[in-house]
């Protein structure tokens, strides 16, 4: 049974609001990430074994993404890929965590009176201005005021129960219960999945002077708790250092919450020092309402308080645990206990819920596909192998690689196509049509590889011997094939090395050069310097090879965008 200030006017005003809010940031980000462009996915490339740089890097790209749970979503996915180790991803969790508090901080300024006009202004420069940089400045604008639309919708929502006899009954119970209110703050962030929407909510009904001001904090250091929950979740799914770097993200917050609390009054205190105003001044005639701008029973500076509270537990939290990242590291070891296992083959870097932020969500497949693109490197040297013999073992190791090549594919693609169907830029659109393409002549260039395994094989099951001349004229395909296919791995996450690759050129050669072979070799076929099953099974093998220096050509070209 709901309490009775629970009524339909309240449901629907709190459902819009939030949906509005939630609507606004998303807006606002997507806005943001498409002028930052990719000045934010190489911010990524900044995660060194600098910690301050890694706190930084977390903040800025949490700033612009408006999304925690995005940040702490890709860097574990960077631990799950090997990519970082726990002490570099747990710098930049704690910057993930203040950037966070920029969300407070914009939602705390007084200017719902605002929201209306920034709506009509955004939209105006969105639909009637042809210059794209203004359109996207449009779209923020847009956001903002959206923002705010649903903050204000919200406010309004709670002025009916201000004097609610059981709603501040619910209250003073929680009031009374630091650590119930804690929980609160970490349920409905967890419910929710949005620690931006909770921060909304808490201030809305503390700007109606619904909340004190103690409530108020003990809230968001719960939805500092919940929002952690989200890579926690994301890490059941990965190996053993990706749950690590998690709990240790959710260490954090614990830790940090427990001291607050231990130094309650105090913290309450220096935010009280940092900020002006009495969080707990209320409106109470009509002079001090017309000199705010707010109704009677407001608290007009309460919003400003919590906002800095959020981003101060951060700040201090950061400051308290970054000279001891190697050791929560080795801590949280001891915690989970196991050992490392040797890569398996499945996904490592792609989660869906990072499609909702273009930018990172590239990068991911960006990221998946250059770790495809060294499988097929592998596969490539591994099948060469058993030119001279095989065994068992290897045409195993083999079959598995070839089959994750052909997983990869089909996963990285239907990535892809779900993040084409996301509100992307023309960039972002240009990259992950040449990712498509890149990861199908990946595939292809593996089922090549699965053709060459069974001539070899066929080889040396029918002990056909080729002369020295055709075993040199073949080395000399394979190596300038090979180092082609090493060449275009290595410029996949590089732009400007992909730009000087001369792909076409190099595709060329190769071709021209298997064309030469195989004339020459059917010329020995001619004279009879070599068997007729000599021969078709070389010029098989030859044209393999080939292929495989086309579709390395045709890697280069989707990596520079001419698919």
């Amino acid at each position: 049974m709901l309490p009775d200030f629970i009524n339909q006017p309240l449901l629907f005003g709190l459902i819009g609001g939030l949906g509005l809010l939630l609507f606004g940031m998303k807006i606002m980000s997507e806005a943001l990430q498409k002028i930052a462009g990719d000045r934010l996915r190489r911010a990524f490339a900044t995660l060194t074994s600098n910690r301050l740089m890694g706190v930084f890097t977390g903040a800025a790209v949490t700033a612009i993404v408006q999304s925690s749970n995005a940040t702490a979503v890709m860097v574990v996915g960077f631990v799950n890929a090997g990519l970082i180790s726990i002490a570099q991803a747990l710098g930049v969790l704690l910057g993930a965590n203040i950037g966070t508090t920029v969300t407070a901080q914009l939602l705390a300024f007084d200017i719902g009176h605002f929201a209306l006009p920034a709506i009509g202004v955004g939209t105006g420069l969105k639909l009637f201005c042809s210059n794209k940089r203004w359109s996207q400045f449009g779209e923020i604008v847009l956001g903002f005021g959206i923002l705010f639309f649903g903050l204000t919708i919200m406010q309004g929502t709670f002025v009916p129960i201000k004097d609610n006899a059981a709603f501040h009954d619910f209250l003073l119970m929680v009031s009374q219960n630091q650590l119930l209110a804690v929980a609160l703050g970490a349920l409905l962030t967890v419910l929710i999945q949005s620690s931006s929407a909770t921060i909304g909510l808490t201030l809305a009904l503390a700007g109606n002077g619904l909340l004190p001001f103690d409530l108020c904090i003990a809230l968001i250091l719960g939805e500092n708790i919940g929002t952690a929950c989200s890579a926690n979740l994301f890490a059941l799914k990965t190996n053993l250092a990706a749950r690590r770097t998690a709990l240790a993200h959710l260490l954090f917050n614990l830790v940090g919450v427990a001291y607050i609390l231990l130094l309650f009054p105090y913290f309450l205190d220096l935010v009280d020092l940092l900020t002006p105003g009495d969080p707990e001044f209320v409106v109470s005639t009509p002079q001090l309402a017309a000199q705010f701008g707010a109704v009677m029973g407001d608290k007009p500076f309460i919003a400003r308080h919590i906002a800095n509270s959020h981003t101060l537990f951060n700040v201090i939290n950061a400051l308290v645990f970054l000279p001891l990242l190697r050791w929560v590291a080795r801590f949280t070891t001891v915690l989970m206990k196991g050992r490392l296992t040797a890569e398996s083959f499945h996904l490592q870097y792609l989660d869906s819920r990072v499609l909702n932020t273009p930018i990172l969500a590239i990068s991911q497949a960006q990221l998946e596909t250059k770790r495809m693109a060294q499988l097929g490197l592998r596969v490539f040297d591994q099948t060469l192998l058993l030119l001279p013999g095989y065994n068992e073992d290897q045409l195993s190791q083999l079959r598995r690689e070839e089959n994750s090549l052909d997983m990869l594919q089909r996963e990285i693609t239907e990535f892809l196509v779900n993040l084409s169907q996301q509100s992307i830029t023309r960039e972002v659109s240009r990259q992950a049509a040449g990712l498509m393409h890149v990861v199908n002549d990946l595939e292809r260039l593996g089922d090549h590889c699965e053709d060459l395994r069974r001539l070899f094989v066929a080889r040396i099951d029918r002990q056909i011997v080729f002369s020295e001349a055709a075993i040199e004229e073949l080395d000399d395909l394979i190596a300038r094939t090979r180092d082609f296919l090493f060449l275009a791995v290595s410029a996949i996450d590089d732009e400007s090395e992909s730009q000087g690759l001369e792909g076409e050129g190099r595709a060329a050669v190769i071709f021209d050069l298997e064309v030469d072979l195989r004339n020459n070799h059917i010329q020995r076929l001619s004279t009879g310097e070599c068997s007729t099953a000599q021969g078709l099974l070389f010029i098989d093998i030859l044209h393999h090879v080939g292929k495989i220096g086309e579709h390395v050509g045709n890697i280069t070209r989707g990596l520079r965008g001419n698919c």
